[in-house]
């Protein structure tokens, strides 16, 4: 079984100062984005992991790139850097904050418009869930959460967006055991989710044991190069 590294982002900025926790430099940025295509990783959209059908269809070596949010500062300066370096990636949009900011953490950061989601190059980027209210799902009841996957619905078909049914669970909090878990990964199952992401830092073997807990990578913005090389072959056990 391939592994499968799935790199977790979200804010990007100029300012090298910055760069702390979830707010990545650009010029950070880019140096993993070089560091990827230099070492030969091949990006990949869920939708392409649907379609691989045998083990030789899996590149040598695959990666997930995802940024949570949708910030207008990924559009500005991690999407011009995807298509410099070849790469594709998967945003994550909280749909209730679409064209306002994120409110549920600084309330400082301005949030993509539909006509920017609209903007993005779908061989680029793959949209996909990031919930509709950005709550805690293991936080909410099951007729919340369904709530919430109804207005998701009912806000892409009203803006005519192109949105691939993966989920990235807000804050990677989701139910962990028992009857919570099997009726959230149900709920899931019902409203034709085909992958839910966690955080979990570990690296994924392909294909999945559980659709519904893929494992992603946090990329901190402190992270040196070299720690970003030893995640990205390690993952948690480097720690």
């Amino acid at each position: 079984m391939p592994k499968l590294p799935v790199l977790m982002y979200h804010s990007v900025s100029t300012n090298l100062q910055e760069s702390q926790g979830l707010t990545i430099a650009v010029s950070k940025l880019e140096k993993q984005l070089a560091f990827l295509k230099d070492n030969g990783y091949h990006s990949l959209h869920f939708k392409d992991l649907q379609n691989i059908k045998e083990p030789a269809d899996f590149p040598k070596k695959g990666v997930v790139i995802t940024f949570d949010d949708v910030y207008v500062n990924q559009l500005e300066l991690a999407y011009p850097l995807l298509k410099k370096y070849g790469f594709k990636a998967c945003f994550y949009v909280p749909f209730k904050y679409v064209d306002e900011t994120d409110s549920w953490n600084t309330n400082e950061e301005k949030i993509m418009s539909v006509e920017q989601l609209q903007s993005l190059d779908s061989e680029v980027i793959e949209l996909g869930l990031h919930s509709f209210s950005h709550k805690k799902y293991h936080e909410m009841t099951v007729e919340d959460i369904q709530e919430d996957f109804d207005l998701c619905k009912q806000f892409i078909i009203e803006n005519n967006l192109e949105v691939h049914n993966t989920l990235a669970y807000p804050y990677g909090k989701y139910p962990r055991k028992g009857e919570e878990q099997e009726q959230f990964f149900m709920l899931l199952h019902k409203n034709q989710v085909a992958y839910g992401l966690r955080i979990g830092n570990r690296v994924n073997r392909f294909p999945f044991k559980n659709n519904y807990e893929i494992q992603r990578l946090d990329i901190k913005g402190e992270d040196s190069l070299l720690t970003f090389k030893k995640k990205l072959k390690f993952g948690k056990l480097f720690f």
